[in-house]
């Protein structure tokens, strides 16, 4: 959610923390702040709204210094303020902060009558607070940091620098943060996401929970230390090689991230059949062979959640094992009922999402393997599991998932056939190649999806319907469209409308009906119920139909013919191109929905 970038080094901090900040504004965020080391004081810019904000003020004052940290908040608590924006500081230390003091409000009421004073809501400044309460107490910053973190309750990253010297310091406990160093221009970064340190850090480290990390940056060394909140020397912590290429992050060229990132999904599909069916990835699959479980807990939040369902139609249908899908928010404070012959699948595009993480950590507890469907290699998610199934997307700008959900169902659908021995079957890889061939004719026909946009974009609201394996992508094509287009609307297995949602149907409201070739009959009659009523009708469905062509006031044929198991996936695409253009009609901003983030480190 926040984006957090440091910098220590000879150069100008301004510029990379700025950089890396402007490469973090896809995440969602409502103001910005950084701090600078000049003239041996700490000094904080910070500005409500867009990062360009900021930038103006920069542009005017034109500071220079070696070190510095900056900030993009996302509110939690709090209103959207420049006192509520970070970083938070005064004259010894300041911080920025990612995640949530749960107990704040106590410590705060502790700190005040003692003679503390705050100048934000926040429950980031309680860690400021205390962190200058423990100084004034030892005169050691590694010991106050340690004794403000242990005192705080919830999931938080929080990185600190101090007026006494150009150090950064970071520690975590369940959200993102990622320390890097460039040994060859002597500078140290922090942030809350590798991209942000793309082309300026080489080597990445990933710090686990409760380990202090301090840069230490000198005329002749860079160094990187890790220390326990005893403040003995840790080892608790990952290195790697940063080779992402920011060729990857252009949109060009494409208008928005999104529409590129649809577009993406052809080739991916089949690099990604190729990583598990022909190349290394085969031999995380071959574990998978046999495999029986009395029970799959999929765990995820969001378009995650709704690639969960798609996946548990895989295991129960092709497998005949059992599987739960739960709302990761949900799953934890259900007391669900866990047994140890049972396993865990966790679903995330960033591997940070916080109300998954804690599912994990709950089935860590009970004894339950936890496996790993995610994106982000090197995340909390995938170093806390026992498997990991990359889904290899690339990095998604985009807020709106599109081409994470479509590899993240296909990847269930590959561990299905792997429990099932199945992986050398001939029908496997060319059902595969053919999703990846009418993606791309969607993609190249696209312009026809957008004509039934224009038709309809005005309506007041619109209800996603689908029977049996298309009833997720009811869902997931309704969430589409209300967190890009922000309209509302609700998706619901189409044999449930005239248990409720009918009434809402009206000559200003948009059915978008999802007919395959299953049941076709009788999800044309849920069509036919709501034609009855005025209803605007818009049929995803079986090209070249005419009865169903009939029914509809506008009509995205698509040819389902030899996709038995990722007809949905293809569905799904088309309806990824109905809420974009949608969106685009409407005039909002596509990639970074208002209000929303790209990774929920929050509860």
């Amino acid at each position: 959610m926040c984006g957090i970038v440091g910098y220590s080094g000879p150069n100008n901090s301004v510029g990379p923390i700025i950089e890396g900040l402007s490469r973090l504004e896809y995440r969602g965020y409502d103001s910005a702040g950084i701090c600078l080391k000049i003239n041996n004081e700490l000094q904080i810019l910070k500005k409500e709204g867009k990062l360009d904000n900021l930038k103006e003020l920069i542009s005017v004052q034109k500071p220079f210094s070696n070190s510095g940290i900056g900030h993009t908040r996302w509110a939690t608590h709090g209103a959207v303020t420049s006192d509520n924006a970070h970083p938070h500081g005064n004259e010894l230390f300041a911080v920025v902060h990612n995640g949530i003091i749960e107990n704040a409000g106590s410590l705060k009421k502790e700190l005040i009558g003692e003679g503390f004073e705050f100048k934000s809501q926040t429950d980031s400044e309680v860690f400021l607070v205390l962190l200058t309460k423990y100084f004034q107490q030892t005169d050691n910053t590694l010991q106050s940091i340690a004794k403000a973190f242990s005192a705080l309750t919830g999931n938080s990253a929080f990185v600190i620098m101090e007026k006494a010297s150009e150090k950064i310091y970071c520690l975590k406990r369940s959200a993102p943060l990622v320390v890097g160093e460039n040994k060859e221009t002597l500078e140290a970064f922090v942030s809350s996401d590798p991209f942000a340190l793309v082309g300026f850090a080489p080597r990445i480290y990933f710090p686990e929970d409760a380990v202090i990390c301090e840069t230490n940056v000198t005329a002749t060394e860079v160094a990187i230390n890790f220390y326990e909140l005893d403040l003995t020397p840790s080892n608790r912590y990952k290195f790697q090689s940063n080779s992402m290429s920011m060729d990857a992050t252009s949109k060009e060229p494409y208008e928005h991230y999104m529409l590129k990132e649809i577009h993406e999904q052809p080739a991916l599909i089949n690099k990604l059949a190729a990583f598990y069916i022909k190349n290394e990835g085969r031999k995380v699959l071959d574990e998978l062979k046999g495999l029986k479980t009395q029970e799959w807990h999929l765990t995820a939040c969001g378009t995650a959640w709704h690639a969960g369902l798609v996946i548990k139609n895989y295991f129960e249908q092709i497998n005949r094992q059992r599987a739960s899908v739960d709302i990761a928010s949900e799953f934890r404070y259900k007391n669900p009922i866990l047994n140890k012959d049972e396993i865990g699948l966790f679903i995330s595009q960033s591997g940070e999402t916080a109300d998954t993480l804690a599912c994990q950590e709950l089935c860590k507890e009970k004894g339950i393997p936890t496996y790993s469907i995610v994106n982000v290699e090197g995340s909390t998610l995938f170093r806390n599991a026992d498997k990991n199934f990359l889904i290899h997307a690339g990095v998604e700008i985009g807020v709106a998932s599109t081409k994470a959900f479509t590899l993240q169902a296909l990847t269930g659908f590959l561990m299905s056939r792997a429990m099932d021995g199945s992986l050398d079957d001939p029908k496997l890889f060319s059902e595969i190649q053919l999703l990846s061939n009418r993606i791309a004719e969607l993609c190249a026909q696209s312009e026809t999806i957008k004509e039934v946009a224009e038709k309809i974009y005005s309506k007041k609201g619109f209800i996603f319907t689908g029977r049996g394996k298309y009833y997720p992508i009811a869902f997931e094509g309704a969430l589409k469209l209300k967190e890009i287009a922000y309209v509302h609307a609700e998706g619901y297995a189409a044999g449930e409308l005239k248990h409720g949602p009918i009434a809402l149907i009206d000559e200003n409201i948009v059915n978008i009906a999802i007919v395959g070739l299953e049941l076709l009959e009788k999800t044309i009659s849920n069509v036919e119920e709501v034609k009855a009523r005025r209803g605007i009708i818009v049929v995803v469905g079986p090209k070249n139909n005419p009865e169903i062509e009939h029914l509809s006031d506008a009509y995205i044929g698509l040819d389902f013919q030899d996709l038995p198991n990722l007809s949905p996936l293809y569905v799904n695409v088309a309806l990824q191109f109905l809420a974009y253009h949608i969106a685009k009609l409407k005039g909002t901003d596509i990639d970074k929905p208002r209000n929303l983030a790209k990774s929920v480190t929050v509860e």
